[in-house]
C-alpha cells in the first residue's frame, strides 16, 4: 500500500509546485491579497470591532439595569435593644433585595453618546479604507520594482549576447592573425563586466520580489512570479493628465483619510453636548424588592421563613439631580470639548493641505515621467542608429574594439532608461488614477 500511495504524493506534490511556478501575480491579485492578509489590516479591522461595541454600549444605556443582593451581619458586644435600654448581647441579621433603575431623562447625554459612538464608528471604517490604500500603493511600488529590475536584467543579458558574440567573432579572427590576443583579451575583459552587471540586476529582482511577498505576508519567495505587462503598446507620454485642482476636488469626496477627518469634527458637535449635559437635571426611575431576617441572643424570634415572609418589602420612586455647583467642572468640561473641536479643524485641515501636496507630487511626478519617457525614446533611436553604424564600421575594420563597446555599452544604457523612465510613467499615472478613485492597476 505504501508503494502505491508516496508516489501518487510525489506527483502530486510535483504538480502542485508546478502550478504555483507557473502563476503569475497580477497588481490587481497582489493588492487584494496584502488587504486580506496584512496584520496592520487586521488590527485595524479589530479597532472598528472595538467601536461597534462602544456603540452598542451606548445604545444599551437607555435599558433598566438589574441587580441583587445579599449580606449577612454579626453584632457582638453592648448595644440598644428592642426596649430602648443598652445591654450586652449579640445579634445576627440577613437580608435580601432585588433592585432596578431606568433613566428618564440626562440632559440628552444618551442620545449624543450614542450618535457619537455612530461617527466613531463611521470614522474608524474610513481609517481601515486608509490602510488597505496605504498597503496597496506599497504593493504597487514593489510590485514597479520588480519590473524594473527584470528588465534592466533582461538589457544586461542582451549585453552579454552581444559581448560573447564579439569574443568569439575576435577569437576566430586572432586564429586567422587578423587580431590581436590584446583585443581578444579586452573584450573577455568586457564581457566578464557585463556578466557581473547581469548578476547584480537578479540580485536586485531577488531582492524586490523578497520585498513584495513579504508585504503579502508570504512565507517564502520562492517560485514567486508577476505579471509583466506589455509596454509595447502605445505611448504612456500621450496620455492627457488632469490638473492637480481637478483631480483634488474630485479626491475630497472619495479619500478616506478626509472622511475620517470629517466624521471626527461632526463628533466633536456631540462630545460638547455631552459636556453640557453637566448643567441639566437628570431624572430616574427605582425600584426594588427586600426582605430581611433578625436575631437577638436573649430574646425570642420566629423563625427564617416566617420573618422573611413578613418582612418582605417592596419599594418605587423617582430620583431628581439638579446640579447646582460642581466646583465648575462641567465649565471646564465644555471649554475642553470646545478646544478639542478646533483642534479637530486644524488636524482636517492638515490633512486636506497633506493631501493636496501629495497630488502636487504626483501630478508633476507624472508630468517629469512623461517627458522623460518621451526624450528616452527618442534617445534611444539615436543611440540605435549609432550603434548599428559603428557595428557596420567595426566589422568592415574601420573601427576599433573600443569603440565598438562605447557605441554598444551607449545603446544598451538608452534602453536602461527608457525602461525605467517607462514603468516610473506607468505608476504615476496608476497614482494620479487612484487619487481619482480608481485601483490600482496596470
Amino acid at each position: 500500500m505504501k508503494r502505491i500511495i508516496m508516489p501518487v504524493l510525489l506527483v502530486a506534490l510535483v504538480r502542485l509546485g508546478l502550478l504555483a511556478q507557473d502563476k503569475q501575480w497580477t497588481l490587481r491579485e497582489c493588492c487584494d491579497y496584502a488587504v486580506e492578509h496584512n496584520i496592520s489590516i487586521k488590527q485595524q479591522e479589530n479597532a472598528c470591532r472595538q467601536q461597534e461595541l462602544q456603540l452598542s454600549t451606548a445604545k444599551n444605556s437607555r435599558l433598566p439595569d438589574l441587580s441583587a443582593s445579599a449580606s449577612q451581619n454579626f453584632s457582638f458586644g453592648r448595644g440598644l435593644t428592642a426596649e430602648n435600654t443598652y445591654s450586652n448581647t449579640n445579634t445576627s441579621s440577613t437580608s435580601f433585595s432585588l433592585g432596578t433603575s431606568v433613566p428618564i431623562f440626562t440632559g440628552f447625554q444618551i442620545p449624543n453618546q450614542i450618535k457619537l459612538s455612530q461617527l466613531n464608528l463611521e470614522a474608524a471604517t474610513a481609517d481601515l479604507d486608509k490602510a488597505k490604500d496605504d498597503i496597496r500603493m506599497q504593493v504597487a511600488q514593489a510590485y514597479v520594482q520588480i519590473l524594473y529590475d527584470m528588465e534592466i536584467a533582461d538589457v544586461a543579458n542582451r549585453q552579454i549576447a552581444i559581448d560573447s558574440a564579439q569574443v568569439v567573432r575576435l577569437q576566430a579572427f586572432v586564429d586567422n592573425g587578423k587580431a590581436s590576443e590584446a583585443e581578444l583579451s579586452q573584450q573577455k575583459a568586457t564581457l566578464a563586466s557585463s556578466r557581473l552587471t547581469a548578476t547584480q540586476a537578479e540580485n536586485n529582482t531577488r531582492l524586490a520580489i523578497l520585498t513584495l511577498t513579504q508585504l503579502l505576508e508570504l512565507p517564502t519567495p520562492d517560485n514567486f512570479a508577476i505579471f509583466r505587462p506589455d509596454l509595447t503598446v502605445g505611448d504612456g507620454f500621450s496620455v492627457a493628465i488632469p490638473s492637480p485642482d481637478v483631480i483634488y476636488a474630485e479626491a475630497l469626496g472619495i479619500k478616506p483619510e478626509i472622511a475620517a477627518q470629517q466624521l471626527r469634527l461632526k463628533g466633536t458637535e456631540h462630545s460638547i453636548k455631552i459636556a453640557q449635559a453637566g448643567n441639566l437635571p437628570s431624572l430616574s426611575l427605582s425600584g426594588g424588592l427586600g426582605t430581611n431576617y433578625y436575631t437577638t441572643s436573649g430574646f425570642k424570634s420566629d423563625n427564617f421563613s416566617t420573618q422573611i415572609k413578613n418582612n418582605f418589602s417592596q419599594y418605587i420612586g423617582l430620583n431628581l439631580n439638579i446640579p447646582i455647583f460642581n466646583r465648575f467642572q462641567t465649565r471646564n468640561n465644555i471649554r475642553n470639548a470646545r478646544i478639542e473641536q478646533e483642534n479637530q479643524q486644524l488636524q482636517l485641515d492638515n490633512t486636506k493641505k497633506t493631501l493636496y501636496k501629495e497630488i502636487q507630487q504626483v501630478y508633476y511626478n507624472a508630468l517629469n515621467a512623461q517627458s522623460k519617457e518621451k526624450s528616452s525614446k527618442e534617445a534611444l533611436q539615436s543611440t540605435k542608429d549609432a550603434f548599428q553604424l559603428m557595428q557596420a564600421k567595426y566589422e568592415n575594420g574601420k573601427a576599433t574594439i573600443t569603440e565598438f563597446n562605447e557605441a554598444k555599452n551607449t545603446y544598451l544604457k538608452s534602453e536602461s532608461d527608457l525602461v525605467q523612465a517607462r514603468y516610473e510613467n506607468l505608476y504615476q499615472q496608476a497614482l494620479i488614477e487612484f487619487y481619482r478613485g480608481h485601483d490600482l492597476n496596470f
